[in-house]
């Protein structure tokens, strides 16, 4: 009986190697997943290895570690700060697949495009060849043939270097009867990747994408890095590779090489844009977060001129000056190497601002750099400021001609209250959205609202963005405007309507509820207040103040303050939630890994993760002791 039951047990065994079961998926479908979703991606995935199984180098404490899940992506998080990880950058990984899917997209069209317009250009060309008469065959010049053909091969190269599907390579594909040329996955560079967290989630979230390098210089976010690929199956460990290296090496030596480059550092992305804007290829992604807000937004100017190479100012709009101060600066960066940007989207979110921008080579349509870039005077006394463009171009016949800005734009003192101005700058004065990405954007979100973690958070900051006046600067603040004139605030719907019915537009803005983005001068923004206080008297102020002399002046237009029809948005008037409070106290930037958890960073952290680190440390102090009285010889 014992022999049957073994040949049994071997004949079972043998036809389950035969049968292609699939194991298990490597973390349970949330109740928001959907069971269809990625099924081809969950189907060639492990299960975890145990947390105690020992590698060639290291065991793992299952006790020491927690797991925890974003996304369709689980990491293993040590309980000391060895690794940074911080879940408040859920809202910036979210919008970030949510822009890499659309990149994906729009590449493609793109592509698809190209093709079609060189299979008519190569039509034309053809039948062109076909009606030159055989006669005129006989009659060509060796030497004037050649130098053509020397002259296209010498373009052809050009092209090759610059794209990453050459022409070359595509008519050759064309002759051999393909007919079109193939599009490779795009590459993405993660290149401070920490626990990978971020890659892990672009490898299995985003369809189409290719191969993720993650880079780190420090040994234990590489080693996490690799052991959470291992933790999350086939898929990651095909399509993530984690390498440990200067980021600014890597990018440095490997030119035009990635599709995308990621860049979210621990403060100022500054030493790092000199190599990014060198290692992306024509027409691909750069996105780049800054934390250093206290620096952008005017708390030290000085470190901000020498790490970015402009002056912020300290206004209501000192947020949207942080992100065009990013802007400008890496178009500084991409300048040098004959490369301008054009940006897609631009965020401000809790406690950073996140950039999108794409990077294509031109020396020509480097020349408007200028025409891009302004300094902003502040006055000191009132909020009116002004913004003095670096360049001008003057159009003669074809010819165009690229001139330094005429200036002073401002007097020395305000013209509306008599004050001196502050200068900052220069900072980025193009449009720092593509409303049709951000369109396409808001709709691939609503489309997979359940893959994606943050959507409430991240679909009100598109609903805004969707609603911004993109060719409008900064923006000004009605409570500001209310607190130099000291009179009570109208409501946003009758100052929007005045505005709208003196014939200019106006809009909310992303980076504060209560900011107002017009094309109106400065003029007819006091003109409209001092009809409003006329209505809305004020008590008497001392004659010297600014508000004093913004009120001495009689009012040039007469405001209208009639309801307007478009002083609602469309999303204000479905009641759509656009500013959300914090999901939960202490949601903001956290320690630097590697350093210490003590009792000050209650304020910081929390009671609660401070209290459970040091409840951690203090368990771990007998046992670290132990193994000086133990027997040398015992396995743990």
């Amino acid at each position: 009986m014992y022999l049957v039951a073994k040949a049994l047990n071997l004949q079972n065994s043998l036809a389950r190697r035969r049968t292609l079961s699939l194991p298990q998926p490597p973390f349970p479908i949330s109740k928001q997943e959907k069971p269809h979703q990625r099924e081809h991606e969950r189907e060639q995935s492990h299960h975890h290895p145990p947390l105690h199984q020992k590698g060639p180098t290291m065991s793992i404490d299952p006790n020491d570690y927690s797991i925890i899940k974003e996304g369709e992506a689980e990491i293993l998080m040590h309980a000391k700060n060895e690794v940074f990880y911080n879940k408040t950058q859920v809202n910036n990984r979210d919008i970030s697949i949510a822009v890499l899917r659309t990149f994906i997209s729009k590449r493609k069209q793109e592509h698809e495009a190209m093709l079609s317009k060189r299979t008519k250009t190569s039509q034309k060309v053809s039948e062109k060849d076909a009606s030159e008469p055989a006669v005129e065959e006989a009659h060509f010049d060796p030497i004037a043939n050649n130098e053509k053909s020397n002259g296209e091969c010498e373009v052809l190269e050009e092209v090759s270097q610059d794209e990453p599907c050459s022409i070359v390579e595509e008519q050759v594909k064309t002759t051999e009867g393909k007919g079109r040329g193939e599009l490779k996955p795009p590459r993405v560079l993660e290149a401070l990747s920490a626990s990978g967290l971020r890659a892990l989630r672009y490898a299995r979230e985003v369809e189409g994408i290719g191969q993720v390098v993650a880079l780190d210089n420090d040994k234990a976010s590489v080693e996490a890095c690799k052991r959470n690929i291992k933790f999350n199956g086939s898929v990651a460990c095909s399509k993530v590779e984690s390498n440990l290296a200067d980021a600014r090496v890597y990018m440095l030596t490997h030119p035009k090489e990635f599709d995308v480059v990621d860049l979210d550092p621990y403060g100022s992305p500054s030493v790092f844009l000199d190599s990014a804007v060198q290692s992306v290829v024509d027409g691909g992604m750069l996105m780049c977060t800054a934390t250093d807000m206290a620096v952008l937004c005017g708390g030290n100017g000085e470190v901000c001129y020498s790490k970015y190479g402009s002056y912020p100012l300290r206004g209501k709009y000192c947020h949207e000056m942080a992100l065009r101060i990013l802007l400008a600066c890496i178009e500084s960066h991409a300048n040098r190497y004959k490369r301008y940007i054009v940006p897609v989207l631009s965020v401000q979110m809790d406690f950073y601002v996140r950039v999108f921008v794409r990077i294509y080579t031109s020396a020509s349509a480097m020349k408007n750099t200028p025409l891009k870039l302004s300094y902003v005077y502040q006055c000191t006394g009132c909020d009116s400021f002004h913004l003095q463009p670096i360049g001008r171009t003057v159009t003669k016949n074809n010819s165009v001609r690229y001139l330094p800005g005429f200036g002073p734009i401002v007097p020395q003192e305000c013209t509306d209250c008599g004050k001196k101005f502050n200068m900052g700058g220069p900072i980025w004065s193009a449009p720092i959205h593509d409303q049709e990405w951000v369109t396409s954007i808001l709709a691939d979100v609503k489309s997979l609202k359940d893959r994606y973690p943050a959507y409430d958070r991240i679909s009100a900051v598109l609903t805004t963005i969707s609603e911004e006046l993109p060719d409008v600067p900064l923006f000004l603040s009605l409570h500001n405007l209310c607190a130099t004139l000291k009179c009570t605030s109208p409501s946003a719907v009758i100052f929007r309507s005045a505005v709208i019915n003196a014939g200019y537009r106006i809009s909310g803005t992303h980076v504060n509820p209560l900011g107002l983005k017009s094309d109106a001068p400065m003029d007819v923004i006091w003109d409209i207040m001092r009809c409003w206080v006329k209505n809305h008297p004020v008590k008497s102020q001392p004659p010297d103040l600014a508000g004093s002399v913004i009120l001495s002046k009689e009012p040039v237009l007469q405001a209208n303050f009639a309801r307007a029809i478009a002083s609602l948005s469309k999303a204000q008037a479905k009641k759509v939630a656009r500013f959300l409070p914090n999901p939960e106290r202490h949601w903001g930037p956290k320690l630097r890994a590697g350093r210490q958890i003590t009792s000050k960073h209650i304020s910081l952290l929390g009671p609660e993760a401070v209290n459970g680190s040091l409840n951690h440390e203090e368990d771990e102090e007998p046992n670290a002791k132990r193994p000086k009285t133990d027997d040398p010889t015992s396995i743990s």
